[in-house]
């Protein structure tokens, strides 16, 4: 006879599967839409600002701050801003400069205004920008030569208060790369888009890119300097203040190089216990969303009995199909050869969802942070 725990278990695991079948759906419906979906094609070009924190070398730095540069696109300037004038990426950063000296300016030892580093680094840049139309992006990111076009074409409807992005590495070199590639673009991406569908409308921004107009941005508050998660409470103000949040279906190119797992958990939290001090008690819905790992204990539990083991391979061929129309997609073949690594990222996800559940700590480039409230940040001696 089944046991109390192992219903529950069982109870998981079919909601997980819904979980996982839900997200295969809306990732299929988003990135391959019918015809009628096509974007109408942007006749007015207006000047653009593209505005880029800088704190660290990551990997690939040359050739995603080179990316900037290199847009088609009439009028446009890109600034880099740091705030350690020590920083190990301003030689590199000169350079870009030197190279792009019409196009790419370079502002550094920028003071800190708050606990938030790169929103007061981007405050620095806001100012010194010359174009009212303003792209916000991530220093770890490379796009393409119409990234502009792409994230700014939305902006001619006024209702669209930002343009967002999400992010994947395409081509991991190690296996915690792949990890961390895997978690963007087998849970966060689908996850964003579920959510935009219950929230009716995307109701967060992601980092990585955002584009929107200074005047917009100024009439729902502008920049926080003490707080974490600002891209995500970016969208989340820009919602309230009636503002609409277009999620673009162009996905950007995060090289995390030969990052380890350790690096990738350290983030992870960090973004897990963000999400917890923004979206409050929704975090813990995400108990359905690990299915996989719920079999282990259930088999166990189960003697391995043949329903359990019929059960479990339903969840692993559900779980994989999913993964796989999320990597066609997106088009990220690259990624299929690290799919041995599927159990141990799934693994990784309860782990982070149970250790973001407490705890107010957060890592975040190099600083020991605490973070309170609504997502409000003290740095911690």
């Amino acid at each position: 006879m089944i046991t109390l725990l192992e219903f529950l278990l069982v109870f998981l695991i079919g909601s997980s599967i819904a979980f996982y079948l839900t997200c295969a759906v809306f990732t299929h419906q988003f990135f391959v839409p019918t015809a009628s979906a096509a974007s109408t094609p942007q006749t007015v070009k207006p000047p653009v600002s593209i505005l880029v924190p800088v704190c660290g070398l990551d990997a690939g730095a040359w050739d995603n701050w080179s990316s900037f540069c290199l847009q088609a696109y009439p009028t446009y300037e890109v600034l880099f801003g740091v705030t350690d004038p020590q920083d190990p990426a301003i030689p590199i950063l000169k350079q870009v400069v030197e190279t792009y000296a019409d196009r790419a300016r370079l502002f550094y030892g920028l003071k800190p205004r708050g606990i938030n580093y790169k929103d007061s680094n981007l405050s620095y840049l806001l100012e010194e920008s010359r174009h009212e139309l303003i792209i916000f992006a991530d220093s770890d990111i490379r796009v393409h030569a119409n990234y502009i076009q792409t994230v700014t074409t939305p902006l001619a409807d006024e209702k669209v208060g930002l343009v967002t992005c999400a992010f994947i590495g395409y081509h991991p070199q190690s296996l915690g790369a792949a990890i961390a590639s895997f978690g963007r673009c087998f849970d966060f991406i689908p996850s964003l888009l579920i959510a935009r569908t219950l929230d009716r409308g995307l109701r967060c921004a992601v980092g990585a890119t955002i584009a929107t107009r200074k005047a917009t941005l100024a009439s729902f508050g502008g920049l926080h300097f003490n707080r974490i998660g600002s891209d995500y409470n970016l969208g989340k103000r820009a919602a309230q203040a009636g503002y609409r949040i277009e999620l673009s279906r162009y996905v950007l190119e995060s090289d995390t190089g030969h990052e380890g797992i350790a690096q990738v958990f350290r983030r992870e939290l960090r973004w897990a216990r963000t999400i917890r001090f923004n979206r409050g008690a929704q975090y813990y819905s995400m108990v359905f969303c690990y299915g996989t790992v719920y079999c282990l204990p259930l088999l166990v539990l189960a003697g391995f009995a043949n329903w359990a083991i019929a059960l479990s391979l339903a969840t692993f061929v559900v779980r994989y199909a999913q993964v796989w129309i999320a990597i066609s997609s997106m088009k990220c073949p690259r990624l299929t050869i690290w799919l041995w690594a599927l159990p141990l990222r799934d693994a990784l996800n309860l782990f982070v969802w149970l250790m973001g559940a407490f705890g107010q700590g957060v890592y975040w480039r190099g600083r020991q942070l605490r973070v309170e409230g609504d997502g409000l940040i003290t740095q911690l001696e």
